[in-house]
């Protein structure tokens, strides 16, 4: 139920403009909790122009006199709060709204906002491409870590997570694919909507729009788990075995790290050249181009590390690369390939990758420490990431790191967590004295500590 807003007495205060994470300060606003965004879009790639009405409904966390949206770019022509028009200044990416009535704490409240432009493809600090990606048919948007406020107002930090529906239209021929599921398609006046229900909590940098002409395919796992496919024409051919491969991958995923976490699944394959990167996009995976075997595991694994368990902050980043590196090196080791050991010591020797400069890298910093936010895609953070999970799992013995695992998963399912939770978490489940003690040293050695540990 919503709450019927009014006076409050005039002793309400401002949200902060930020949730102060460590590498992205200024992400994500605090005094409230979204539970649910309501997005209708339109656009036409020709102009490149979005229109968007955005319908945020949040409970409030203290007693707001005003409220911080993120959104970076796009002009806004009008906010609602509790349906009285509302009051509202820009400053970069801060959207600050100031409601008729002040808003109590514990009440649930509605937000709309109304927006329409071009939408901003945004440089991360690393020099990764994210927001809004203008590509030959259409756009994809992908978040990670920031670029979801370049298509939709919000509080865009992982820590806030929130369910989804969301109805795209387009010019007719054209498809509109989402998180979630498929909750409805009409066409009208040469333009057709697609519509999207995320039911599960999700984080804005998970969520995604691919607009194009896709090849789309919907399909079962044995278990009845939807699988839906959207692949460039482009791209059909080469993507088709792999995909092929998705029902397999989910199965062994959930009998190594526990029960899928999402009502669906699936992929989204564009073109090659269209994103620099794939992503863990909630449900279905965005890949530029037919992704290989490996690539699809990690991004699969992602939905249990990242997508149900995500980072409470940018610097728990390693809990999601660490975990998906490793299910690519588990996978090997169960399908004829190196064992996890073999990839762990080649890494260690430097005899990984090719490139001498690659494979000292991997410990330029610790993973639970980048240096700052232009690293937290690097190589210790994947790589020495999967390194950590490894000796885990050899300071407790296998039986005991699957207990782990998948105990971590079905705590943290579809909620927040961090590096000290996680650690904790491990301790607590890791057996006796001796296998406690020798994964406290892990932290300071490999987590924690700086350049190559002496020893295995």
């Amino acid at each position: 139920m919503l709450a019927t807003l009014g006076a409050c007495g005039g002793d309400g205060t401002p949200g902060a403009d930020g949730v102060g994470d460590p590498y992205f300060p200024r992400l994500g606003n605090t005094g409230y909790d979204v539970r649910h965004y309501g997005l209708t879009l339109g656009y036409d790639p020709g102009s490149r122009h979005l229109t968007g009405t955005a319908v945020i409904t949040a409970r409030a966390t203290k007693h707001l006199s005003s409220f911080h949206l993120d959104l970076e770019g796009l002009d806004v022509s009008g906010i609602t709060v509790g349906g009285k028009a509302a009051r509202f200044r820009r400053a970069g990416q801060e959207l600050t709204v100031r409601p008729a009535d002040e808003i109590e704490r514990g009440d649930t409240f509605r937000t709309t906002v109304r927006y329409s432009g071009t939408p901003r493809t945004i440089t991360d600090k690393d020099g990764a491409e994210e927001g809004w990606l203008p590509t030959a048919d259409g756009a994809l948007a992908l978040g990670e870590p920031a670029g979801s406020m370049a298509w939709f107002p919000g509080n865009h930090h992982p820590s806030d997570k929130a369910s989804y529906d969301v109805a795209i239209t387009v010019p007719q021929g054209l498809q509109a694919v989402s998180n979630g599921e498929p909750a409805g398609e009409t066409t009208k006046n040469g333009r057709t909507t697609f519509s999207w229900h995320t039911a599960e909590p999700m984080a804005s940098y998970v969520a995604t729009v691919a607009i194009g002409r896709f090849e789309m395919r919907t399909s079962k796992t044995a278990d009845g788990l939807p699988v839906i496919t959207a692949v460039d024409p482009t791209q059909a051919a080469a993507s088709k075995k792999v995909l092929a491969k998705i029902p397999d991958i989910l199965k062994w995923s959930a009998y190594n790290f526990g029960p899928y976490p999402f009502s669906s699944s699936g992929a989204i394959v564009d073109r090659e050249g269209d994103a620099g990167y794939a992503l863990e996009t909630q449900n279905r995976p965005v890949f530029p181009g037919a992704p290989d075997t490996g690539t699809l595991v990690h991004e699969l694994a992602h939905q249990w590390f990242g997508d149900s368990v995500t980072p409470r902050t940018w610097r728990d980043m390693w809990l999601n690369e660490g975990f998906a590196t490793y299910a690519e090196w588990l996978y090997e080791e169960d399908h004829g390939g190196d064992s996890a050991q073999r990839t762990f010591d080649a890494l260690y020797d430097g005899d990984y990758y090719e490139d001498d400069d690659d494979n000292e890298a991997i410990w330029a910093f610790p993973p639970a420490r980048p240096t700052d936010a232009a690293v937290i895609s690097d190589a210790p953070v994947y790589d020495r990431g999967a390194m950590v999970v490894h000796k885990i799992r050899q300071a407790v013995g296998d039986d005991a790191f699957y207990d782990i695992v998948q105990g971590w998963t079905k705590t943290y399912r579809h909620k927040n967590a961090d590096t000290k939770e996680f650690t904790a978490y491990v301790e607590r489940h890791a057996g006796g004295e001796r296998a406690r003690a020798k994964v406290a040293r892990i932290w300071g050695d490999w987590l924690y500590g700086d350049g190559r540990p002496d020893h295995r």
